[in-house]
């Protein structure tokens, strides 16, 4: 019975670490990744915050006991209960501006989210890269081993040459530490995803790079980033929040009120009513509106700045794109239309070839495929950045 509980355990631990492709990864690390854990509860300790340096004033209690002299006089006690209020339209204000301000805080959050998930994605591209290359290099180093073995072979049997035999130990040395290199680089991966969806092993197993999404007119992109970038949305959010706040700072430096209830005792007599009374606003707001003002002026050159420089960089990064695109039809239509390796190897069996030049031309071959896939990763790359805003 115990070894059913453990291998119905394992299976479920293997069901939820199941290989995944991007979209089941970036799912799984918005749920378990640390930082973003943190980044809700500091969400939810802004709003507090914000909440608990608004409240009402404390109520206040006042009582005093005068003895009089001579006896005679009597004795005489006070006692006042009064509530502060400020100027009735900043309760309304103020809710509003809280409001506000959730919503900014809440797009805040929504951007660090964003930042996650991006690396997660981009080191998911980077895992296809590396595995896209590595079958090439295996490759390599298997037909480098067999050319190793029968130039050793020719050598022992008097055919060869020890020159020939060096020049393949020494490019098999330069694979296989391009091997380790990229199995390295698989693994650093590997674990930075692990790392990403909160310490919970998470397989990945994609191996081709998902349809490009369509990307628009330039302005049309940019209307877009406008409506869902989270830090857009901060930003303007942070200009209304400004010129709401200035409302309040107004309303604030308006006369407070106050209400209460006041009774009396002296000489047997006892009298007792309403307090009213308010405040008079000389001094204490005297710069916070102006202040409020300036900081008002601040937020909307934080928003066109964010504005301008979110533009010229989409607007840079769209044309890099481009000539991404262009670069990588080129590779693709050059090299689909090759097959230099199966040639290379007919040409050095017959000996049309020296061994040197054989190395040369297939490292050359090699060289370009491995430019190729880089190309295609850089793109890849760049192409999430631009539609971060889509995570």
């Amino acid at each position: 019975m115990k070894k059913i509980c453990f291998l119905l355990t394992a299976l479920a631990i293997c069901s939820s670490a199941h290989a995944q492709d991007i979209e089941s990864v970036l799912a799984s690390v918005a749920e378990n990744n640390k930082t973003l854990i943190a980044a809700q509860q500091n969400l939810e300790a802004k709003k507090m915050a914000f909440r608990s340096s608004q409240p009402l004033y404390n109520p206040n209690v006042e009582y005093d006991y005068m003895k009089g002299f001579p006896e005679t006089a009597g004795n005489q006690q006070d006692l006042l209960v009064n509530q502060a209020f400020d100027f009735p339209t900043s309760y309304g204000i103020r809710k509003k501006l809280a409001g506000q301000l959730d919503a900014q805080y809440e797009f805040e959050y929504l951007s660090t989210r964003q930042s996650v998930l991006l690396e997660a994605k981009t080191t998911c591209l980077g895992l296809i890269f590396a595995k896209k290359l590595d079958p090439r290099i295996q490759e390599r180093k298997a037909m480098t081993e067999r050319l190793l073995a029968d130039f050793e072979k020719k050598l022992q049997t008097g055919d060869g040459n020890i020159l020939d035999v060096n020049k393949a130990r020494l490019q098999l040395i330069e694979i296989n530490k391009e091997y380790q290199m990229n199995q390295a680089l698989i693994r650093q991966l590997e674990e930075k995803l692990e790392g990403l969806n909160g310490g919970i092993p998470m397989p990945f197993i994609q191996k081709e790079y998902a349809t490009a999404e369509v990307l628009g007119s330039l302005e049309d992109l940019f209307a877009e980033i406008q409506a869902m970038d989270p830090m857009m949305q901060f930003y303007i959010l942070g200009n209304s929040s400004a010129e709401k706040q200035v409302e309040l700072t107004k309303s604030l430096a308006l006369p407070k009120l106050e209400a209460g209830y006041r009774q009396q005792a002296i000489l047997g007599q006892s009298f007792q009513g309403f307090h009213i009374g308010t405040t008079i606003p000389l001094w204490e707001n005297k710069y916070q509106v102006r202040q409020s003002q300036q900081e008002k002026t601040f937020s909307s050159l934080v928003l066109q700045d964010y504005k301008n420089e979110r533009y010229f960089t989409l607007r840079q990064q769209s044309e890099k794109l481009e000539k991404l695109g262009m670069t990588l039809e080129e590779y693709h239509s050059v090299l689909s239309a090759l097959n230099d390796i199966e040639y290379l190897n007919k040409a050095l069996s017959v000996g049309h070839i020296s061994t040197i030049e054989y190395f040369l031309e297939s490292n050359y071959f090699y060289s370009a495929f491995t430019n190729y896939l880089k190309t295609e990763h850089e793109y890849q790359i760049l192409l999430a950045e631009i539609l971060r805003h889509r995570l």
